[in-house]
């Protein structure tokens, strides 16, 4: 029997409340040496909505799993004719004030090093440096046949010229790039195979259901290892991908701290939750560190 992915967390009545106070968090940084761990409640201000909370994309939407997207070609088509249209969506969006305030921290050497859990690219297009995409990137994909790797940007021109007539409107985008479209709408939508053998094409990102490389997950728990404290921005940390890597830190009696206005899966091993919009908290504690973000951008891959 298949089993779905863990998509849903129900916060136990004895989770401590959160708080507005941002001075642990500037302490923190002011030490030095925090790993920062984002997901994607760090997007939203740039337009891309959060899989949970308050208007997350969940309550309206079950992401496509790896077991569903292997085995069915109609999951298949229905899945790349949503994420064409979501492409389109993502290259709109621009880097906002929490990703150039994490930036502005790296660049001045309060960061040991930078773990996101999201697919956007908004954090290099921001201009962070080394950041470590866990679950990949929408700007590449992989042939599950032969394994070459071209660019999504690539990928997207062949498919508009394949689906030249295809122009629907989407009542919604999601974290993963997926829009929301009905059955009727990706049905005369044309998949490509790769080009190179005419296999099956896949988004270089970890599916629902899919499995992080085991040497990434290394890398990541190698980071916990040296960092001094693990700064959580805007994660429920409800999928084990990232609550492993703040249960290391807790483990190792490093500090962790949380910036998000839901509770999470780890606040119960964390110093302190700051409730607080992500954009506004990380400019107030730039600003509080002397360090106002420069806005440094680089060119997204989608554009």
């Amino acid at each position: 029997m298949r089993t779905r992915p863990t998509l849903h967390w129900t916060p136990p009545p004895d989770l401590p409340p959160g708080t507005t106070d941002l001075r642990p968090v500037v302490d923190a940084l002011s030490a030095g040496g925090v790993l920062v761990l984002t997901g994607a409640g760090i997007s939203t201000e740039s337009g891309i909505p959060a899989y949970r909370g308050e208007g997350g994309s969940l309550t309206r939407h079950t992401p496509m799993t790896y077991q569903d997207f292997t085995a069915d070609p109609q999951a298949r088509r229905r899945y790349w004719a949503r994420s064409h249209l979501g492409w389109r969506t993502f290259g709109r969006a621009r880097p906002n004030a929490g990703h150039r305030a994490v930036a502005t921290f790296a660049r001045h050497g309060l960061l040991s090093g930078v773990i996101t859990q999201n697919v956007d690219g908004l954090h290099q297009a921001g201009g962070a440096d080394g950041v470590v995409e866990l679950h990949g990137s929408l700007a590449r994909v992989r042939c599950l046949a032969c394994g070459a790797l071209t660019s999504r940007r690539e990928l997207a021109v062949r498919l508009e010229e394949a689906n030249a007539a295809f122009a629907p409107v989407a009542a919604g985008i999601n974290p993963d790039g997926d829009a929301d479209l009905s059955d009727e709408q990706v049905a005369d939508f044309r998949v490509l195979p790769c080009v190179d053998c005419g296999g099956v094409l896949k988004p270089d990102v970890v599916f629902f259901g899919e499995t992080v490389p085991a040497a990434r997950i290394e890398h990541c728990r190698q980071l916990v290892r040296t960092a001094r404290s693990v700064l959580v921005l805007g994660s429920s940390l409800t999928v084990m991908s990232g609550l492993r890597f703040v249960r290391q830190a807790a483990q190792a009696d490093k500090q962790v701290l949380i910036v998000n206005r839901d509770p999470t899966r780890g606040d119960q091993l964390a110093h302190t939750r700051v409730s607080l919009p992500l954009g506004p908290a990380l400019s107030a504690v730039a600003d509080a560190l002397n360090l106002p973000a420069d806005g440094q951008m680089t060119p997204w891959p989608g554009t």
